[in-house]
């Protein structure tokens, strides 16, 4: 019995230090990422401040620069509180009939313009679809499908396509954000789903990401009682994929 007491002890001590490690680890990822926007936003004040108000083209150039990583740093706030809540299990869902097909299609009105900036095509599959009913709640999956979506239009190549297709079986409906990019390789691919974790770090950050919306869609998915599955091939495309119950 002593060494069964000693070799479950040795578990506990061995899951605090990861549990310690994993704190660390995070603290460190948290302050690094929210440097970067509070020190960019400073350095414009700042050389605003010193002299640069004058000149009214510096000035307002500056601003916007300033105003930008304001605004990085409140998405990324945002989405520390929302992944800190779906860890922690403080969130609930509350499933009720959510339209996926009409909800895919507000979501594209609300990322047409960074659609069109990139010259990216979205589409729905089947065409002329226009009620495919889940169980879901409506408000969380709403965020996976922005998630989705925007990161499939952002990291795609320009004059790209993005589609979000719907497959039925008799119990549920699978949907599909599929995109024809740059794809990603299988090293990265176990590891998309971390915190803070980016492909192209330099370009993720260019394109105002947080490093956390694929972590956020993971637990938001996990708590609906379904996973995510993505399947890459580099030079031809992302296919992100899950479950929903029929509603």
């Amino acid at each position: 019995e002593i060494f069964v007491y000693v070799a479950n002890k040795q578990k506990e001590i061995e899951e605090l230090r990861r549990m310690e490690q994993f704190r660390r680890e995070f603290l460190a990822d948290v302050s690094h990422e929210l440097k970067t926007p509070v020190f960019s936003a400073q350095g414009f004040i700042h050389t605003l401040l010193e002299g640069a108000m004058d000149d009214e083209q510096v000035r307002e150039r500056f601003l916007v620069k300033a105003a930008k990583s304001l605004e990085r740093l409140d998405i990324l706030v945002k989405d520390l509180v929302s992944l800190s809540q779906l860890e922690s299990g403080e969130t609930t869902m509350v499933p009720e009939k959510v339209n996926m097909a009409e909800l895919t299609a507000e979501i594209f009105e609300r990322l047409e313009k960074i659609a069109k900036q990139r010259d990216v095509t979205l589409k729905i599959k089947p065409e002329r679809l226009t009620s495919v009913w889940v169980l879901a709640d409506k408000q969380r999956i709403d965020q996976v499908m922005v998630n989705l979506i925007s990161n499939a239009i952002k990291y795609n190549n320009d004059g790209g396509k993005v589609v979000v297709l719907f497959e039925e079986d008799k119990k549920n409906f699978t949907i599909s954000v599929r995109d024809n990019g740059p794809g990603i390789s299988q090293e990265h691919i176990a590891r998309i789903f971390e915190r803070f974790y980016r492909v192209d770090k330099s370009r993720s950050r260019d394109l105002g990401g947080t490093g956390l919306g694929l972590a956020i869609v993971k637990h938001i998915l996990n708590a609906h009682g379904t996973t995510i599955t993505v399947m890459s091939q580099v030079g031809k495309g992302t296919n992100f994929s899950f479950k929903l119950p029929k509603g």
